[in-house]
């Protein structure tokens, strides 16, 4: 009979105990940086930017003559003197009609120049880009001599409608690139299926297109009404009657060889700032989100 031999008895695997896990040394990456240094610079520079802007309230609110440098009691005279007796109100008036004008000149020359630069191929199509880069480069004080004796043909010297125009001109190369680049963003293809569903190419721009460049509308448009607001050069030139005269002119009259008016000149930087600063606390959103688009290449 075979016999049946039973398997070896191996002695069971001994038992180690798991070795420790050595600590891993994590580097501080960039996105981790301590709230410290990222605060403090940020504070200082805050300082930095509020001090002019408290000094200028100072200025116009306390009383003329006081050396307090707390604007207490507070008054409005400064305010109400800029306003009637240095015919501030008419400057205001002026300066938002051309503020306005130029935005909406700027944005649809601009709108039709930037399409035409981002959906068309032509033969002068890199050189004419390359022209509207380089006239970034030119200052507006070179404009003035060709843009006189332009108006001057026409007979819009003493006219708001000159310095609109010149604003306008200064504001168009700018503007048109970066329409171009926001234009660019949006899928050709869409345009695409809206003519395939029957629309002609314009209705598909102003149907499919048009409500996509919100953002950068209100980006070119904003930078070309700020810009107009704050040019001094074009409506001390083009203007000779004080009646027509913009804000940044009105704030040069009340500086003069002898003396300067701190507590008027203060009141009417004021008047000049606040309705910019709240047009843009208003559209900082689309403004934002506008310049980032504008900048990504499509």
């Amino acid at each position: 009979m075979s016999t049946i031999k039973e398997a070896p008895v191996l002695p069971a695997p001994r038992r180690t105990r798991p070795e420790p896990q050595r600590p891993v040394n994590k580097h501080r990456g960039w996105d981790e940086v301590p709230r410290w240094q990222i605060y403090l610079p940020l504070s200082i520079y805050l300082v930095f930017t509020l001090i002019p802007f408290y000094w200028i309230l100072l200025f116009a609110l306390r009383p003329a003559g006081s050396t307090s440098l707390v604007p207490w009691p507070m008054t409005f005279d400064h305010f109400q003197k800029v306003w009637t007796e240095r015919e501030f109100g008419t400057y205001f008036q002026n300066s938002v009609l051309v503020g306005l004008a130029t935005l909406v000149l700027t944005t649809i020359v601009a709108l039709a120049g930037g399409y035409a630069l981002a959906r068309f191929d032509f033969r002068i199509k890199r050189g004419f880009m390359l022209a509207l880069l380089c006239s970034q480069f030119v200052p507006g004080a070179l404009l003035l001599v060709p843009l006189f004796e332009i108006f001057a043909e026409l007979q819009m010297i003493n006219s708001l409608g000159s310095v609109i125009l010149a604003e306008t001109v200064f504001q168009l190369p700018l503007s048109m690139i970066l329409i171009s680049n926001f234009i660019k963003n949006v899928p050709y293809s869409l345009e695409e299926a809206a003519w395939v569903d029957g629309c002609n190419r314009f209705t598909a721009f102003r149907v499919i297109v048009l409500p996509l460049l919100r953002p950068g509308l209100i980006a070119v448009g904003s930078f070309a009404f700020v810009h107009s607001w704050n040019h001094f050069l074009f409506a001390l030139m083009f203007l000779n009657n004080q009646a027509k005269q913009t804000i940044p002119v009105g704030l040069n009259t009340l500086m003069s060889s002898d003396s300067v008016d701190l507590g008027a000149l203060a009141a009417g930087g004021i008047i000049a700032a606040v309705p910019v600063v709240l047009v843009f606390a208003f559209i900082q959103k689309w403004l934002i989100t506008g310049f980032s688009a504008g900048a990504v290449k499509g």
